[in-house]
């Protein structure tokens, strides 16, 4: 299923745009879920990690789009976002935001066919693994390869990215059964890592490709090498 959101303040357009997405899941086949959303505000406060692209209008009263992009990309880095304005100048400054497209009002069924069929591609052939963690500013999405490392912070844990760091709510033990057989390794009681960032292990610390270096613990020291040579041993 794909997963759709609609944000604009204008009811008649969102009406409109469903119909034109219903049209083009029924000549498809395409399972497609549709989220209506009327203002960026409402899509920051209720935003849902299980979308997968966004319809977002630039220009809304409360909280125009191009603000509420910046504040998707901080909860979701990999979500699709394609514009929607009836003026051609806000098109360079929404790929700032990764934008897969813009689109100037009115909408026509077959310029939504050809955006649909293009992100369609990309988004099957970028598909990545992902977990969904929540904290007390929201949910994001933490795609798996991004995920460098997790450690134990103030009763919760930080996860650290290539692109930010996310405090999550879940204890040690429940994130490293979620990641489970999917290449991390808790390498200490209060450190999870992902094998594939790891460049090599001096003694008890590990020294990450970004330069980073956390703590292995000599108890957990000799099973983390059997398993980060088995890692690197498939990558040969």
């Amino acid at each position: 299923m794909i997963h759709i959101a609609i944000c604009d303040d204008e009811r008649d357009f969102v009406a409109h745009l469903s119909k034109l997405l219903e049209q083009y899941a029924a000549e498809t086949g395409e399972e497609i879920k549709i989220t209506p959303y009327y203002d960026g505000m409402e899509l920051i406060e209720r935003y849902d990690t299980t979308i997968d692209l966004i319809f977002l209008d630039i220009q809304m009263r409360l909280l125009n789009g191009l603000r509420a992009a910046k504040r998707i990309r901080q909860m979701d880095e990999r979500v699709g976002i394609i514009f929607l304005t009836t003026l051609t100048q806000y098109g360079l400054e929404g790929y700032k935001y990764q934008a897969a497209d813009y689109i100037i009002k009115p909408m026509k069924y077959v310029r939504l066919k050809a955006e649909m069929d293009q992100w369609l591609k990309r988004h099957r052939t970028e598909d990545s693994p992902s977990i969904t963690v929540a904290n007390d500013t929201g949910k994001y999405k933490v795609f798996l390869k991004s995920l460098k490392y997790a450690e134990t912070f103030n009763r919760n844990l930080l996860l650290h990215t290539n692109q930010e760091d996310i405090i999550c709510r879940k204890s040690m033990k429940e994130l490293e059964l979620i990641l489970q057989d999917k290449g991390f390794v808790r390498c200490h009681t209060s450190y999870l890592v992902n094998l594939s960032h790891i460049k090599g292990v001096k003694k008890l610390e590990i020294e990450l490709v970004t330069g980073e270096k956390i703590p292995i613990s000599q108890p957990k020291r000799k099973e983390f090498m059997e398993q980060l040579a088995a890692c690197w041993e498939d990558l040969l």
